[in-house]
């Protein structure tokens, strides 16, 4: 029997993987392997599966039996490509260990750089290559690195054996260390590591490597990559791979560089090399931001305005070389490319090839030209969108009308405006954004570690860090401005302040920051809302010729209305109309009619509140021109509108002519222990059918109106909280009499529909007889997945993260459908409301409508419609086209006549 195979070998111009095989291999494994292939100068490695780390975690941090063999042997080709010996005290090989999982998480796992030396070894790279400090800086950088990741020291230990050796010699920067100096460093960092463990750094290379895999397995579960992972939707349970390959080296002198590059513009999509590089460096200096990167092209440093030279410039014949293997893994790819690469000796080496991140706004540009270009069709440009990320493109801009005081400027990392309170911690970003506030991250660089705050800030500022380091990555990832790199900047957290041009910022302040311009600004600046066309407007123009679902907005104000017209919307999903009482000129009425002693006393009131209602609704009706519009009649219970202040409550008293003692006893009257499952809804209709009289009066008076204009007008009136069909038969007739009523009254003649909200299990699973009556079903998920899991949405975020935790959720059930359970129901009712009723019109309306992944499951389940806040339809119109395309082999005969 063939043992299972769990090391895949890479370099010398084959491998034993492929592109395809990212789910084993992980993303960069996959890379890797797919460069050597195309032969592509990859130093030679190997990468350890997926399957390895779920194996780790289900055998108590374990390895198969056979793995070690298989690396030794993998090891043992690295060694004859290479012609050096792992662990050779004359000649020795070094490796490097990093993370891959199969979806890209940008410095959230462990890396461990120069693995391989101890004191003989560096002694060995140090004659070998003629280089002594280049060796001594890096048998450092490999204890600290090692030291942090694999046995766990604090970075701050080391960073203070290095200062305390730079301010006795007067240096400024590491690039001014001698190998003596090195050598220092070296001694201090082996007895502070002995002195804080008890036992001595790891001499063995082979200890080493298995001391490095292991870390790396382990970080796939260390707090920020489950943050990430969390914020992303990627299951726990993919695993990480880990790639082990040989050392190749920026640092070795001034003829070699590392650097990070992006085949197209990540910021903005226009199709220019763009990245950073660092001469005499490695890898880890240009993500951390530790140093402030140069530019690849002269172009970018032209943009940037920099004084420093472009690897365009000092190294013209490597830099047409990367050029060409970036031209080469686009084409090859077919998708914007982000590569990691080091120059040793003038020798180009590829380290890393994967889908780069991009700004909402890059990903329609790149999408879009890909498709002129005809690398890709229209089809493909739409699915590479990732729906939820166009509330990038819908991020105000700031108002150029307005003043504004910059006090530093750094580079334009991560476009969109952002305001907010100064902060200068991941945590405090977290607690103050829990409380409603918003705020600015302020971070001398970003680590992995700040996962956290900058998911939680509207904005994030650097003072180190150039357009690829950490912050500008992850910023990009996230639709955060981001300003990097603000050099001006000095940022000092034990005060809490940070400073510029003699400006003191100090924490709490205000700030705007322009992650478009890099410029940061005192106050808060008004901005502009953002006009979408060009590369949107085709895109979804694509998107709509192939979606079958129609798109709707839950909407009761004009602003909004017109809002979601302009954002595509084909309709009104759900008007709640209780959101349009609580205006000022209108909540008195409301009031005076809770606390009336009789229908009489509450007909009075409602009457004043007839005109006004009629009103709310031509206007709708008006912006709409012609498309549905979904009514939904009074829901909330009647204790929510009433007031708790003595001044509010002694103005109704006046208003309804009576005490005020009257108004607080019809407040504890009204009182409910669980009011979501109280008098509400429906209910209240069948107790004072007089309020929804009045909602049906205004409503078709106002569709009479506009008959009356020569616009065609079909409301759907939609009776809330429906548990079986004798409710809806009641309050249906009711409507029915008042629209016969109306048009007597007006003499116009309109149509109309009464359907309703399967917002309860019950109501889900009798779809087939309420649907008798109803003549089309909306299902209001919010309240379903309450009543489904019986859980309270307002309560429930208290303890939903120990579920995430202990595995029994994987989301939020109130974000994304659950599909099982609820979805359960959602199906069912579909099914047996339409065996009774072929026509029914099946609909959305809860906040589900705007979630990609919900979308989908409403396509594949046979919807009409979903319906989502107005912001969130352009997510809901692009991921019904995903649907579509996945679901449709007709799809592109549709783009063609398109």
């Amino acid at each position: 029997m063939t043992a299972q195979k769990w090391v895949y070998a890479f370099g010398n111009g084959r491998a034993d993987g492929r592109a395809d095989m990212r789910n084993l291999l992980g993303g960069k494994g996959a890379g890797l392997a797919e460069m050597s292939n195309l032969g592509l100068p990859v130093p030679p490695g190997f990468t350890i599966t997926t399957e390895v780390c779920t194996h780790y975690y289900a055998h108590a941090n374990s390895y198969p039996a056979e793995l070690k063999a298989q690396a030794d042997s993998a090891l043992a080709d690295i060694e004859k490509i290479v012609g050096a010996t792992f662990g050779d005290a004359k000649n020795p090989l070094l490796v490097s260990v990093r993370s891959g999982a199969r979806a890209s998480m940008p410095g959230m796992m462990d890396t461990v750089l120069n693995l391989g030396l101890n004191k003989e070894t560096v002694e060995g790279l140090a004659a070998q290559s003629g280089n002594p400090r280049f060796a001594y800086d890096s048998y450092r950088r490999f204890i600290q690195m090692y030291g942090c990741v694999v046995l766990g020291l604090e970075h701050h230990m080391f960073e203070d054996i290095i200062d305390d050796i730079k301010r006795a010699e007067g240096y400024t920067q590491d690039t001014q260390m001698t190998a003596e100096d090195w050598q220092e460093v070296i001694a201090g960092y082996l007895k502070a590591v002995e002195r804080k463990l008890g036992k001595p750094f790891p001499q063995d290379v082979h200890e080493q490597l298995w001391g490095a895999v292991g870390a790396v397995f382990g970080s796939w579960m260390n707090p920020r990559a489950m943050t990430y992972r969390k914020l992303n939707e990627i299951p726990h349970d993919w695993g990480t791979a880990v790639n082990v390959q040989a050392m190749v080296f920026g640092n070795r002198g001034d003829d070699c560089c590392t650097g990070v590059a992006f085949t197209r513009n990540p910021s903005t999509g226009e199709n220019a090399f763009y990245g950073e590089y660092l001469v005499n460096a490695q890898g880890e200096d240009v993500v951390a931001g530790i140093r402030t990167p140069q530019n690849l092209t002269v172009k970018g440093k032209e943009e940037q305005r920099s004084k420093l030279p472009a690897m365009e410039e000092v190294m013209p014949d490597v830099f047409a070389q990367l050029n060409d293997v970036r031209l080469r893994l686009e084409a090859h790819y077919r998708d914007m490319q982000d590569i990691e690469f080091t120059v040793q000796q003038g020798k180009l080496y590829m380290l890393q090839t994967r889908t780069g991140k991009r700004t909402a706004a890059a990903a329609l540009k790149i999408a879009v030209d890909m498709v002129a270009e005809g690398v890709i069709d229209e089809r493909e440009a739409i699915k590479r969108i990732e729906p939820k990320s166009l509330d990038q493109l819908l991020h105000p801009t700031l108002d150029p009308k307005a003043k504004k005081e910059v006090v530093a400027k750094g580079l334009p990392a991560s476009p969109g405006a952002a305001s907010g309170k100064v902060v200068f911690s991941a945590d405090e970003a977290e607690t103050l954004a829990g409380k409603g506030e918003k705020v600015i991250l302020c971070r001398v660089e970003t680590s992995p570690e700040d996962i956290h705050g900058m998911h939680a800030a509207k904005g994030i500022i650097t003072s180190r860090g150039g357009m690829t380091s950490h912050a500008a990555v992850v910023a990009r990832g996230m639709g955060r401005a981001c300003v990097a790199g603000a050099g001006d900047l000095h940022i000092d957290y034990a005060q809490q302040q940070m400073t510029a041009k003699g400006v003191t910022v100090k924490a709490g302040d205000l700030v705007t920051i322009d992650g478009g311009t890099g410029e940061i600004m005192l106050g808060a600046i008004p901005t502009v809302q953002p006009e979408l066309s060009g590369d949107f407007a085709k895109l979804m123009g694509w998107a709509d010729s192939v979606r079958r679902l129609k798109v709707r907005a839950n909407a009761e104000t004009p602003l909004d209305a017109r809002t979601a017209r302009k954002f595509g919307a084909e309709g009104i999903g759900l008007c709640r109309t209780e959101h349009m009482f609580f205006d000022a000129d209108r909540i008195t009425s409301v009031r005076e009619m809770i606390v009336a002693d009789d229908e009489k006393g509450r007909r009075a009131a409602l009457a004043k509140l007839e005109p006004m209602q009629k009103q709310d609704f031509v206007d709708l009706f008006t912006i709409m021109e012609g498309l549905p519009v979904t009514i939904r009649l009074l829901d909330p219970p009647l204790h929510e509108f009433l007031p708790h202040e003595d001044a509010e409550i002694a103005a109704v008293a006046k208003a309804a002519g009576v005490s005020p003692d009257k108004v607080k006893k019809r407040t504890q009257q009204l009182h409910e222990t669980n009011p979501m499952l109280g008098h509400r809804g429906c209910r209240l209709g069948i107790s004072y059918p007089e309020i929804y009289e009045m909602q049906a009066r205004a409503i078709f008076l106002a569709t009479a109106e506009m008959a009356k204009k020569g616009k065609l007008v079909v409301p759907e009136v939609m009776i809330p909280l429906i548990a079986t069909k004798k409710e809806l038969d009641i309050l249906k007739e009711m409507v029915d009499r008042v629209a016969g009523e109306i048009a007597a009254q007006t003499g116009a003649k309109f149509d109309y529909m009464v359907g309703t909200m399967i917002e309860l299990p019950r109501a889900a699973l009798r779809a087939g007889e309420i649907a008798e009556s109803a003549e089309f079903f909306s299902f209001g998920t919010n309240d379903l997945t309450q009543t489904t899991f019986g859980l309270s949405r307002d309560d429930a975020a208290s303890f939903l993260p120990d579920y995430y935790r202990a595995g029994v959720l994987e989301h939020d059930p109130f974000a994304a459908l659950d599909q099982d359970g609820v979805g359960e129901l959602v199906k069912t009712a579909c099914e047996r409301g339409r065996a009774t009723r072929k026509d029914l019109k099946l609909g959305i309306c809860g906040e589900h409508g705007g979630d990609p992944s919900s979308v989908k499951f409403f396509h594949r389940t046979g919807l009409d419609y979903v319906s989502c806040s107005p912001y969130r339809v352009p997510i809901a119109r692009l991921a019904a086209a995903q649907a579509a395309i996945e679901d449709d082999k007709d799809v592109q005969a549709r783009l063609n006549a398109a």
